[in-house]
């Protein structure tokens, strides 16, 4: 067999299994296992179906072709002389690995941003982001669920930053898995931050899952991917954001009061 065919074979394999893990643990553990334990953890009481599930999954896995043949693009094909990515670990110190990673983060939050709002377009949203939307309530299986012109963009971003910046295949993997750890967070349809994550810092600048869950029920605001930056620059933050996340923390944290 020829080895390209097999390097593409084991690379869809493999980001279908992450795919699996990643998502699928998650799912089990709130909308199978415990769903009782985590009811007030839940965003929207409301359920999505089966026949929902089954949906983002058959589309997830068109994304996850559509993924596998850009990064073969990158990696085993002429372009790849063109970017920065680099074969050797010792040809920058190792610690950069962790700074590519983060790095990525930032350029991909802001890509995601612009991409997103764009997809919102109404020329564009009933083409292709129109998919996305289907799932007004989202859950972990919907992290990947793509109209494939929209997995095409998507995907898009790792084309970018091979050619901004220095990466080693290593980072690559590592981008990724964090991405898609975040992506899933992101549309958990549970609240999982830990109590005192409200009042501090972070919580001015990081996403949370109600943050996302609420572009999903309104389709409007909240355009951004990991960081509240952009939205709360350019005005596209839902304005009950804050509001949404406080009534969800007075119901996991504050004690009923006594009758």
């Amino acid at each position: 067999m020829d080895p390209i065919v097999t390097a593409a074979g084991k690379i869809f394999l493999l980001s279908a299994l992450r795919y699996f893990l990643l998502a699928g643990i998650p799912f089990a553990l709130f909308y199978l296992l415990m769903p009782k334990r985590w009811n007030r953890f839940k965003i929207q009481q409301r359920l999505a179906s089966k026949k929902d599930f089954f949906r983002e999954i058959w589309y997830s896995m068109q994304s996850t072709l559509v993924f596998t043949g850009i990064t073969m693009v990158l990696l085993f094909t002429p372009i790849r002389q063109y970017t920065q990515i680099y074969a050797n670990l010792s040809d920058f110190p190792i610690w950069y690995v962790g700074v590519s990673v983060a790095l990525s983060l930032v350029v991909h939050d802001t890509y995601f941003y612009w991409m997103h709002r764009l997809m919102h377009h109404k020329s564009l949203f009933k083409l292709t982001h129109v998919v996305h939307h289907e799932s007004t309530n989202p859950s972990p299986w919907t992290s990947y669920s793509f109209h494939v012109a929209e997995a095409v963009v998507e995907g898009g971003v790792l084309i970018v930053i091979a050619f901004v910046m220095p990466l080693h295949p290593l980072s690559i993997l590592l981008f990724t898995i964090s991405g898609f750890i975040i992506n899933v967070y992101g549309h958990l349809g549970y609240e999982i931050m830990p109590k005192n994550f409200r009042h501090s810092w972070l919580f001015q600048v990081i996403n949370t899952s109600t943050h996302h869950n609420l572009h999903h029920k309104k389709f409007r605001g909240n355009y951004g991917l990991y960081f509240r930056f952009w939205d709360r620059m350019m005005g596209t933050e839902n304005p009950d954001y804050v509001k949404e996340y406080d009534r969800l923390q007075a119901l996991r944290f504050e004690k009923p009061v006594a009758a």
